[in-house]
């Protein structure tokens, strides 16, 4: 008599864990953090062109230089973008599939709509696009210049942003998108923290402040650098 054999499989814990709500949401915290440094890193880097061209420009080749000899030249700067690409399409699948996920869990639409989000957490999700498209167009801009609308040049981050700057749709889209970035910040600061187990009710009286002054100044210290352009203070 033949013995029955089992084909099926037990999912693994990976698995498990990122087909769990909570586990998408803390994917969606992790990926967050990773993003929210390096956008961190990218504003100090970015006011570097208030000290002159000579300053930002050997800033942007220092970038590709990090960790030499032992990295081979632009390879440390690979990483931190594979690192980068793997967070926002963690980010960005994740806050999807949590979507549709939400809205699976209730088809019918509220008699009355709730007012009690604020205005970022019910923007989350247009503000996500925007951002999503924002970063395609600065990177076909400022890294590749295939849309740059002066004569692009490489390791001369200076004269390029001041290209970019220099046009109204330039600074449109540039400000349009970090105004974007601030809400997103904002509430997603404060949402990680929740997920991650760091929020309580006594911590969320400093946690709500702390995250909206950090939103500010990023978003002021990114605003800065088109509106010097603007304004000539740059130039």
């Amino acid at each position: 008599m033949a013995l029955a054999t089992r084909t099926d499989k037990r999912p693994s814990m990976t698995r498990t864990l990122w087909d769990s709500t909570i586990g998408k949401k803390t994917v969606m915290a992790v990926s967050g953090v990773i993003m929210l440094l390096y956008l961190v890193v990218h504003m100090i880097g970015n006011l570097k062109i208030f000290f002159g061209p000579a300053e930002i420009n050997h800033y942007a080749h220092w970038l590709r230089t990090v960790g030499e000899p032992f990295m081979h030249y632009e390879w440390t700067l690979w990483l931190i973008r594979v690192v980068l690409v793997a967070a926002v399409v963690a980010h960005a699948t994740s806050a999807y599939q949590l979507s549709r996920r939400d809205i699976r869990a209730r088809p019918t639409k509220y008699v009355h709509k709730k007012r009690e989000a604020s205005f970022a957490t019910r923007t989350m999700r247009w503000g996500g696009i925007i951002i999503a498209l924002f970063i395609v167009w600065h990177i076909l801009d400022l890294t590749t210049g295939t849309v740059h609308p002066g004569g692009y040049e490489h390791l001369h981050p200076y004269q390029n942003i001041i290209d970019t700057f220099s046009t109204w749709y330039g600074n449109v889209i540039y400000i349009v998108a970090v105004v974007a970035v601030g809400f997103h910040v904002r509430h997603g600061l404060w949402s990680a923290a929740q997920t991650l187990g760091v929020g309580t009710a006594a911590r969320d009286r400093v946690l709500k402040p702390l995250a909206n002054g950090f939103a500010v100044v990023l978003t002021l210290g990114f605003v800065s650098v088109p509106v010097a352009v603007m304004t000539g203070l740059v130039s």
